[in-house]
């Protein structure tokens, strides 16, 4: 059942014009971690059309291995299928029975086109 990989993509900081730090996506700045023990399913489809274009937003539910904690995070991407997704919302963290360590991780990643 937990017999997918996918790929975790993580920003950079660059620091823009104002002198703030800003995540930065440029292709050198990015890091990736293959992350393995992951079962991944379909979560949600929806579809928009208007006169100018269709919109597709297609969303996947991700669980991770009973005895793992991947290091995913809200702000992370996701390349799984050939194709990149975000991550939404928060990462799920769920506790160990009686103890504080984590027993899995959960989160739902999507990808809009159109």
């Amino acid at each position: 059942m937990f017999n997918q990989s996918a790929v975790r993509v993580r920003a950079g900081t660059r620091t823009d014009r104002g002198g703030n730090t800003v995540p930065d996506w440029a292709p050198g700045a990015v890091t990736r971690l293959t992350v393995s023990g992951l079962n991944i399913q379909p979560a949600s489809q929806s579809e928009a059309a208007d006169e100018q274009r269709t919109a597709v937003v297609t969303g996947y539910k991700v669980q991770s291995a009973p005895g793992t904690d991947p290091d995913v995070r809200a702000a992370d991407r996701i390349e799984w299928a050939g194709r990149l997704y975000e991550v939404q919302g928060e990462v799920g963290r769920w506790p160990q029975l009686f103890s504080d360590t984590v027993h899995h991780v959960e989160f739902v990643m999507d990808r809009a086109t159109g």
